[in-house]
Protein backbone atom coordinates (compact mmCIF):
# COMPACT_ATOMS: atom_id res chain seq x y z
CA UNK A 1 0.00 0.00 0.00
CA UNK A 2 1.23 3.55 -0.94
CA UNK A 3 1.58 5.56 1.98
CA UNK A 4 -0.53 8.77 2.18
CA UNK A 5 1.13 12.17 1.30
CA UNK A 6 0.45 14.33 4.07
CA UNK A 7 -1.65 18.17 3.49
CA UNK A 8 -0.57 19.64 7.31
CA UNK A 9 -2.16 22.69 8.70
CA UNK A 10 -1.47 24.21 11.70
CA UNK A 11 -3.60 26.05 14.21
CA UNK A 12 -7.23 25.03 14.60
CA UNK A 13 -8.88 27.90 14.66
CA UNK A 14 -11.17 29.91 12.35
CA UNK A 15 -9.05 30.11 9.69
CA UNK A 16 -7.18 27.20 10.31
CA UNK A 17 -10.35 24.64 10.50
CA UNK A 18 -11.85 26.22 7.19
CA UNK A 19 -8.31 25.65 5.51
CA UNK A 20 -8.83 21.87 6.90
CA UNK A 21 -11.99 21.50 5.93
CA UNK A 22 -11.97 22.99 2.30
CA UNK A 23 -8.27 20.90 1.50
CA UNK A 24 -10.35 17.58 2.99
CA UNK A 25 -13.09 18.05 0.98
CA UNK A 26 -10.61 18.59 -2.38
CA UNK A 27 -8.03 16.29 -1.81
CA UNK A 28 -7.23 13.05 -4.31
CA UNK A 29 -7.39 9.78 -2.30
CA UNK A 30 -3.55 9.90 -2.27
CA UNK A 31 -3.85 12.97 -0.08
CA UNK A 32 -5.03 12.98 3.48
CA UNK A 33 -5.20 16.47 6.09
CA UNK A 34 -3.77 16.93 9.13
CA UNK A 35 -4.53 19.28 11.94
CA UNK A 36 -2.04 19.84 14.48
CA UNK A 37 -3.39 22.02 17.12
CA UNK A 38 -2.97 21.93 20.49
CA UNK A 39 -5.83 23.01 22.40
CA UNK A 40 -8.86 19.94 23.08
CA UNK A 41 -11.44 21.98 21.28
CA UNK A 42 -12.25 24.98 18.64
CA UNK A 43 -12.04 28.15 20.62
CA UNK A 44 -15.12 30.59 19.89
CA UNK A 45 -13.19 33.63 20.16
CA UNK A 46 -16.08 35.98 18.93
CA UNK A 47 -18.18 35.15 22.17
CA UNK A 48 -15.32 34.95 25.07
CA UNK A 49 -15.97 39.18 26.17
CA UNK A 50 -19.40 37.96 26.61
CA UNK A 51 -18.47 34.97 28.25
CA UNK A 52 -16.37 36.78 30.72
CA UNK A 53 -19.35 38.58 32.13
CA UNK A 54 -22.40 36.72 32.01
CA UNK A 55 -22.93 33.49 33.51
CA UNK A 56 -24.28 30.12 32.22
CA UNK A 57 -23.12 29.87 28.12
CA UNK A 58 -19.58 29.94 28.79
CA UNK A 59 -19.25 26.01 27.78
CA UNK A 60 -20.79 26.21 24.53
CA UNK A 61 -17.65 28.41 23.89
CA UNK A 62 -15.69 25.54 23.38
CA UNK A 63 -16.75 23.31 20.57
CA UNK A 64 -15.00 19.44 19.84
CA UNK A 65 -13.07 18.90 17.22
CA UNK A 66 -14.52 15.35 16.11
CA UNK A 67 -17.31 17.13 13.46
CA UNK A 68 -14.58 18.63 11.25
CA UNK A 69 -14.03 16.13 8.73
CA UNK A 70 -17.04 14.30 8.88
CA UNK A 71 -17.01 11.47 7.40
CA UNK A 72 -13.73 11.58 5.78
CA UNK A 73 -11.70 9.10 7.97
CA UNK A 74 -8.06 9.38 6.19
CA UNK A 75 -8.04 13.01 7.77
CA UNK A 76 -7.31 13.43 11.47
CA UNK A 77 -6.96 16.21 14.16
CA UNK A 78 -3.47 15.64 16.00
CA UNK A 79 -3.82 17.14 19.79
CA UNK A 80 -0.43 18.77 19.73
CA UNK A 81 1.86 21.53 19.36
CA UNK A 82 3.91 22.43 16.52
CA UNK A 83 7.77 23.31 17.82
CA UNK A 84 9.50 23.90 14.45
CA UNK A 85 9.94 23.44 10.60
CA UNK A 86 12.69 20.74 10.50
CA UNK A 87 14.86 19.05 7.52
CA UNK A 88 13.40 17.31 4.45
CA UNK A 89 9.95 18.52 4.93
CA UNK A 90 9.16 17.45 8.31
CA UNK A 91 7.23 19.15 11.28
CA UNK A 92 8.82 18.50 15.24
CA UNK A 93 5.83 18.10 17.36
CA UNK A 94 6.11 18.64 21.09
CA UNK A 95 4.81 14.99 21.62
CA UNK A 96 4.47 11.61 19.72
CA UNK A 97 1.88 11.82 17.46
CA UNK A 98 1.67 8.05 15.70
CA UNK A 99 1.73 4.19 16.43
CA UNK A 100 5.52 4.18 15.41
CA UNK A 101 6.47 7.33 18.58
CA UNK A 102 7.87 9.51 16.63
CA UNK A 103 7.43 13.31 16.93
CA UNK A 104 8.30 14.18 13.41
CA UNK A 105 5.33 14.75 11.05
CA UNK A 106 5.96 14.61 7.41
CA UNK A 107 4.95 16.66 5.08
CA UNK A 108 4.10 17.07 1.26
CA UNK A 109 2.34 20.79 1.78
CA UNK A 110 2.64 22.72 4.81
CA UNK A 111 0.24 26.11 5.47
CA UNK A 112 0.83 27.62 9.08
CA UNK A 113 -2.73 29.28 10.45
CA UNK A 114 -1.20 30.01 13.84
CA UNK A 115 -2.63 33.19 13.97
CA UNK A 116 -1.98 35.98 16.79
CA UNK A 117 -1.74 35.52 20.64
CA UNK A 118 -4.65 37.81 22.04
CA UNK A 119 -4.59 39.43 25.55
CA UNK A 120 -7.14 37.15 28.26
CA UNK A 121 -10.11 37.54 28.11
CA UNK A 122 -9.84 37.45 24.15
CA UNK A 123 -8.69 33.91 24.41
CA UNK A 124 -7.70 32.03 27.26
CA UNK A 125 -4.51 32.00 29.40
CA UNK A 126 -1.17 30.19 27.80
CA UNK A 127 -1.25 27.01 28.46
CA UNK A 128 -5.17 26.13 29.03
CA UNK A 129 -5.51 23.78 26.39
CA UNK A 130 -8.53 21.73 28.06
CA UNK A 131 -12.43 22.61 27.58
CA UNK A 132 -12.34 22.24 31.45
CA UNK A 133 -9.62 24.61 32.25
CA UNK A 134 -11.14 27.63 29.90
CA UNK A 135 -14.48 27.38 31.46
CA UNK A 136 -12.88 27.54 34.83
CA UNK A 137 -11.16 30.57 33.73
CA UNK A 138 -14.39 32.25 32.76
CA UNK A 139 -16.17 31.08 35.57
CA UNK A 140 -13.42 32.80 37.82
CA UNK A 141 -13.37 35.97 35.80
CA UNK A 142 -17.30 36.21 36.26
CA UNK A 143 -16.86 35.74 39.84
CA UNK A 144 -14.50 38.52 39.65
CA UNK A 145 -16.50 40.82 37.90
CA UNK A 146 -20.09 40.58 39.50
CA UNK A 147 -17.94 41.44 42.93
CA UNK A 148 -16.00 44.48 41.67
CA UNK A 149 -17.80 47.86 41.62
CA UNK A 150 -15.40 50.29 39.93
CA UNK A 151 -13.93 48.47 36.95
CA UNK A 152 -11.00 49.35 34.82
CA UNK A 153 -10.75 48.03 30.84
CA UNK A 154 -6.75 48.71 29.84
CA UNK A 155 -7.63 48.38 25.60
CA UNK A 156 -10.10 50.38 23.16
CA UNK A 157 -10.28 47.43 20.81
CA UNK A 158 -12.82 44.99 20.00
CA UNK A 159 -12.65 43.08 22.65
CA UNK A 160 -12.23 45.40 25.34
CA UNK A 161 -15.38 47.65 23.86
CA UNK A 162 -17.19 44.61 23.42
CA UNK A 163 -16.58 43.79 27.12
CA UNK A 164 -17.43 46.57 28.65
CA UNK A 165 -20.84 47.11 26.42
CA UNK A 166 -21.85 43.46 28.34
CA UNK A 167 -20.87 44.38 31.39
CA UNK A 168 -22.27 47.57 32.10
CA UNK A 169 -25.77 46.51 30.82
CA UNK A 170 -25.67 43.62 32.76
CA UNK A 171 -24.44 45.72 35.90
CA UNK A 172 -25.84 48.94 34.97
CA UNK A 173 -24.77 49.90 38.88
CA UNK A 174 -21.51 49.59 38.47
CA UNK A 175 -18.35 51.81 37.24
CA UNK A 176 -17.10 51.01 33.90
CA UNK A 177 -13.57 53.15 32.49
CA UNK A 178 -12.05 51.98 29.01
CA UNK A 179 -8.81 53.37 28.91
CA UNK A 180 -7.59 53.72 25.22
CA UNK A 181 -3.93 54.95 24.20
CA UNK A 182 -5.28 56.86 20.69
CA UNK A 183 -7.22 59.46 20.65
CA UNK A 184 -9.59 57.24 18.20
CA UNK A 185 -10.84 53.61 18.69
CA UNK A 186 -10.83 51.23 15.92
CA UNK A 187 -8.51 52.72 14.39
CA UNK A 188 -8.28 50.30 11.74
CA UNK A 189 -12.18 51.58 10.57
CA UNK A 190 -13.78 54.97 8.99
CA UNK A 191 -13.97 57.27 11.98
CA UNK A 192 -17.76 56.64 11.47
CA UNK A 193 -17.60 53.39 13.62
CA UNK A 194 -15.76 55.18 16.26
CA UNK A 195 -18.60 57.88 16.64
CA UNK A 196 -21.12 55.15 16.74
CA UNK A 197 -19.00 53.37 19.92
CA UNK A 198 -18.63 56.73 22.13
CA UNK A 199 -22.39 57.12 21.31
CA UNK A 200 -23.36 54.36 22.79
CA UNK A 201 -20.44 54.01 25.66
CA UNK A 202 -22.05 57.55 26.41
CA UNK A 203 -25.53 55.82 26.29
CA UNK A 204 -24.68 53.55 28.57
CA UNK A 205 -22.70 55.54 31.05
CA UNK A 206 -18.63 54.08 30.22
CA UNK A 207 -16.35 56.58 30.95
CA UNK A 208 -14.07 55.93 27.71
CA UNK A 209 -10.91 57.66 28.59
CA UNK A 210 -8.55 57.96 25.12
CA UNK A 211 -5.21 59.85 24.19
CA UNK A 212 -2.84 58.51 26.68
CA UNK A 213 -1.51 55.32 27.77
CA UNK A 214 -1.97 53.50 31.31
CA UNK A 215 1.54 52.46 32.91
CA UNK A 216 1.92 48.82 33.51
CA UNK A 217 3.25 48.46 36.64
CA UNK A 218 6.31 45.86 36.68
CA UNK A 219 4.62 43.06 37.93
CA UNK A 220 1.66 43.64 36.00
CA UNK A 221 -2.30 44.69 37.03
CA UNK A 222 -3.23 42.72 40.28
CA UNK A 223 -5.19 39.79 39.53
CA UNK A 224 -8.59 39.67 40.90
CA UNK A 225 -10.93 42.18 42.91
CA UNK A 226 -8.77 44.50 44.59
CA UNK A 227 -7.99 48.09 45.11
CA UNK A 228 -5.73 49.07 42.43
CA UNK A 229 -4.69 52.43 40.54
CA UNK A 230 -4.03 52.60 37.24
CA UNK A 231 -2.05 55.83 36.34
CA UNK A 232 -1.74 57.36 33.24
CA UNK A 233 1.19 58.60 31.16
CA UNK A 234 -0.37 62.33 31.30
CA UNK A 235 -0.82 61.59 34.97
CA UNK A 236 -4.46 60.79 35.38
CA UNK A 237 -5.61 58.10 37.54
CA UNK A 238 -8.50 55.68 37.59
CA UNK A 239 -9.19 54.11 40.68
CA UNK A 240 -10.32 50.54 40.65
CA UNK A 241 -11.26 47.21 42.05
CA UNK A 242 -10.79 45.34 38.83
CA UNK A 243 -8.38 45.84 35.94
CA UNK A 244 -8.80 43.69 32.80
CA UNK A 245 -6.14 44.27 30.10
CA UNK A 246 -7.69 43.89 26.48
CA UNK A 247 -4.52 45.25 24.50
CA UNK A 248 -3.10 44.04 21.08
CA UNK A 249 -2.25 41.13 19.86
CA UNK A 250 1.30 38.87 18.78
CA UNK A 251 1.72 37.27 15.97
CA UNK A 252 2.26 33.29 17.00
CA UNK A 253 5.66 33.53 14.22
CA UNK A 254 7.61 30.85 16.66
CA UNK A 255 7.34 28.27 14.13
CA UNK A 256 9.10 30.11 11.36
CA UNK A 257 11.82 31.75 13.19
CA UNK A 258 14.67 29.82 11.93
CA UNK A 259 13.30 30.27 7.95
CA UNK A 260 15.84 33.06 7.08
CA UNK A 261 13.66 36.40 6.03
CA UNK A 262 10.87 34.82 6.33
CA UNK A 263 9.43 37.07 9.34
CA UNK A 264 8.91 41.04 8.54
CA UNK A 265 11.12 42.42 11.62
CA UNK A 266 8.85 45.27 11.00
CA UNK A 267 5.74 43.93 12.20
CA UNK A 268 6.32 40.02 13.47
CA UNK A 269 3.91 38.51 10.42
CA UNK A 270 5.39 35.80 8.01
CA UNK A 271 6.27 37.26 4.78
CA UNK A 272 4.09 35.54 1.68
CA UNK A 273 4.06 35.98 -1.76
CA UNK A 274 0.40 36.97 -3.54
CA UNK A 275 -0.31 33.29 -3.91
CA UNK A 276 0.51 33.11 0.10
CA UNK A 277 3.44 30.95 -0.45
CA UNK A 278 6.11 31.67 2.01
CA UNK A 279 8.35 34.42 1.04
CA UNK A 280 11.26 32.78 1.57
CA UNK A 281 13.92 30.53 -0.49
CA UNK A 282 13.36 27.07 -0.76
CA UNK A 283 9.52 26.49 1.06
CA UNK A 284 7.50 26.26 -2.12
CA UNK A 285 5.77 24.11 -0.36
CA UNK A 286 4.93 26.00 2.61
CA UNK A 287 1.59 28.51 2.61
CA UNK A 288 0.56 31.37 5.80
CA UNK A 289 -3.04 31.97 5.60
CA UNK A 290 -4.93 34.48 8.09
CA UNK A 291 -3.81 36.82 10.59
CA UNK A 292 -0.46 35.46 10.63
CA UNK A 293 -0.01 36.13 6.97
CA UNK A 294 1.31 39.70 6.21
CA UNK A 295 -0.80 40.36 3.47
CA UNK A 296 -1.77 44.20 4.58
CA UNK A 297 -4.98 42.76 5.31
CA UNK A 298 -7.49 43.81 8.32
CA UNK A 299 -6.69 40.60 11.08
CA UNK A 300 -9.96 38.68 11.26
CA UNK A 301 -11.63 35.24 10.29
CA UNK A 302 -13.46 36.77 6.96
CA UNK A 303 -10.26 37.81 5.13
CA UNK A 304 -8.67 34.32 6.07
CA UNK A 305 -11.63 32.45 5.53
CA UNK A 306 -11.06 33.84 2.04
CA UNK A 307 -6.95 33.10 2.02
CA UNK A 308 -8.60 29.51 2.91
CA UNK A 309 -9.97 29.83 -0.97
CA UNK A 310 -7.01 30.36 -2.32
CA UNK A 311 -4.18 28.13 -0.70
CA UNK A 312 -6.61 25.53 -1.53
CA UNK A 313 -6.62 26.16 -4.52
CA UNK A 314 -2.99 26.50 -5.41
CA UNK A 315 -2.32 23.56 -3.30
CA UNK A 316 -4.47 21.09 -5.98
CA UNK A 317 -2.66 23.15 -8.20
CA UNK A 318 0.77 22.10 -7.02
CA UNK A 319 -0.74 18.52 -6.75
CA UNK A 320 -1.45 18.06 -10.36
CA UNK A 321 1.60 19.21 -11.49
CA UNK A 322 1.02 23.03 -12.03
CA UNK A 323 2.67 26.24 -10.43
CA UNK A 324 0.28 27.75 -7.71
CA UNK A 325 -1.38 30.73 -9.91
CA UNK A 326 -4.29 31.48 -7.63
CA UNK A 327 -3.58 35.15 -5.79
CA UNK A 328 -5.44 36.94 -3.06
CA UNK A 329 -7.12 40.77 -2.90
CA UNK A 330 -7.52 42.73 -0.27
CA UNK A 331 -11.24 43.35 0.56
CA UNK A 332 -11.94 46.71 2.71
CA UNK A 333 -12.37 45.91 6.58
CA UNK A 334 -15.60 44.83 7.71
CA UNK A 335 -16.53 43.84 11.54
CA UNK A 336 -19.52 42.40 13.29
CA UNK A 337 -19.31 43.95 16.32
CA UNK A 338 -21.62 43.71 19.80
CA UNK A 339 -22.79 46.79 21.61
CA UNK A 340 -24.78 45.01 24.02
CA UNK A 341 -26.42 42.26 24.75
CA UNK A 342 -29.07 43.18 22.22
CA UNK A 343 -27.46 45.74 20.16
CA UNK A 344 -25.04 45.30 17.35
CA UNK A 345 -23.64 47.14 13.95
CA UNK A 346 -22.27 45.45 11.20
CA UNK A 347 -19.67 47.67 9.75
CA UNK A 348 -17.97 47.82 6.46
CA UNK A 349 -14.79 50.37 5.69
CA UNK A 350 -15.13 52.52 2.23
CA UNK A 351 -13.92 50.35 -0.74
CA UNK A 352 -10.50 52.58 -1.60
CA UNK A 353 -12.29 54.23 -4.64
CA UNK A 354 -13.84 55.93 -2.13
CA UNK A 355 -17.10 56.42 -0.82
CA UNK A 356 -19.40 55.68 2.15
CA UNK A 357 -18.87 52.90 5.03
CA UNK A 358 -21.63 50.51 4.96
CA UNK A 359 -23.29 50.74 8.26
CA UNK A 360 -26.28 48.31 9.20
CA UNK A 361 -27.47 48.78 13.01
CA UNK A 362 -29.63 45.37 14.39
CA UNK A 363 -31.12 44.55 17.76
CA UNK A 364 -31.21 40.75 17.24
CA UNK A 365 -28.71 39.46 20.04
CA UNK A 366 -28.67 36.86 22.31
CA UNK A 367 -27.10 36.02 25.56
CA UNK A 368 -25.08 33.10 24.54
CA UNK A 369 -24.45 35.30 20.97
CA UNK A 370 -25.77 32.15 19.15
CA UNK A 371 -23.43 29.84 19.90
CA UNK A 372 -25.14 26.96 18.98
CA UNK A 373 -25.50 27.56 15.94
CA UNK A 374 -21.78 27.59 15.64
CA UNK A 375 -21.86 23.92 17.01
CA UNK A 376 -24.02 22.83 14.09
CA UNK A 377 -21.93 24.58 11.87
CA UNK A 378 -18.25 22.27 12.53
CA UNK A 379 -20.36 19.55 12.39
CA UNK A 380 -21.45 19.11 15.70
CA UNK A 381 -25.10 17.81 16.07
CA UNK A 382 -26.57 18.62 19.99
CA UNK A 383 -29.59 16.75 20.83
CA UNK A 384 -29.83 17.97 24.53
CA UNK A 385 -28.31 20.85 26.94
CA UNK A 386 -25.76 18.32 28.29
CA UNK A 387 -24.03 17.44 24.97
CA UNK A 388 -22.79 20.85 25.26
CA UNK A 389 -20.05 20.32 27.93
CA UNK A 390 -18.63 17.61 25.38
Amino acid sequence: MVALQNVVVVGGSFVGWSTAQKLAAALPATHRVLLVEPHTHFHHLFAFPRFAVLPGAEHKGFVPYTGIFSKLERHRVICARADQIGDNNTLILDRTWDETGSRELPFAYLVIATGCQLTPPGTVPAGVDDKLGGVAYFQGLQADVADAQRVCIVGGGAVGLQLAFDLKEVYPSKDVTVVHSRAQTMVHFDPALHEIVTARCAELGIDLVLGSRAVVPSGGFPSGVGSANVVLLDGRHVPSDLVIVATGQTPNNALAAAIPDAINEGNGFLRVLPTLQLDAESFENVYAVGDIADTGSHKAARPGMEQANIVVKNIMGAIGGHQPAASFERAPAAIHMTLGLRKNVLFVNPPKTGGKPRIVHREDGRDDMGVERVWKSRGVDVTDAQGFYL
